[in-house]
């Protein structure tokens, strides 16, 4: 228990200085950014919303762009700095090759957004790669309350969900009310 207590704190002050903050890793108001729900990782942390996926990496300060090396493929992701490699691998699912960016923030974050094609609740992505960069099980749960509570927002613009609290079947995008009579 306290080495998962560690690992939230952790990941909270990681990213909320990384800039996504502030992280709500609990249940809170829905917001797309404030809503996040990241995924540590050894070289910075992942989280994502319907659309898209976010890496973010930490890199030495002073990085420069010529410094990166950043292949995006459809489901594919290869990064270097400096000629050491940081990521590299297939992607958990597929993405627009030609939507995908990177940036270099402040010259010590790089920031990767890639735009999922599958664009619904239930592809909640548990893992960046295939095989690796898992969510532990309580973060993927995480995530996908949060894909879920953003697909309700979507589906129902005029209603507030900053107090909703999404319980019970939300696994693969929560239940199907497109059959209900209306």
């Amino acid at each position: 228990m306290r080495t998962a207590l560690f690992s939230e704190r952790k990941e909270e002050a990681y990213c909320e200085l990384s800039g996504v903050g502030p992280v709500s890793l609990m249940s809170g108001p829905f917001e797309e950014r404030s809503g996040a729900v990241p995924c540590a990782t050894p070289w910075g942390c992942w989280y994502q919303t319907l659309e898209e996926v976010f890496i973010e990496v930490q890199v030495p300060p002073g990085t420069r762009g010529k410094d990166i090396q950043c292949d995006l493929q459809s489901r594919h992701l290869a990064l270097a700095v400096r000629g050491q490699e940081v990521l590299k691998g297939k992607l958990f699912d597929c993405t627009i090759a030609d939507e995908g960016t990177w940036t270099l923030e402040d010259r010590k974050l790089i920031r990767i957004v890639l735009m999922k094609t599958n664009r619904d609740a239930g592809n909640c992505w548990t893992s960046l790669l295939e095989n690796e960069y898992a969510a532990d099980p309580w973060v993927q749960d995480q995530m996908q309350r949060k894909l879920t509570l953003e697909r309700f927002q979507r589906e129902n613009p005029g209603f507030d969900f900053s107090g909703a609290e999404i319980s019970g079947n939300y696994s693969k995008g929560g239940p199907d009310f497109s059959k209900l009579e209306k």
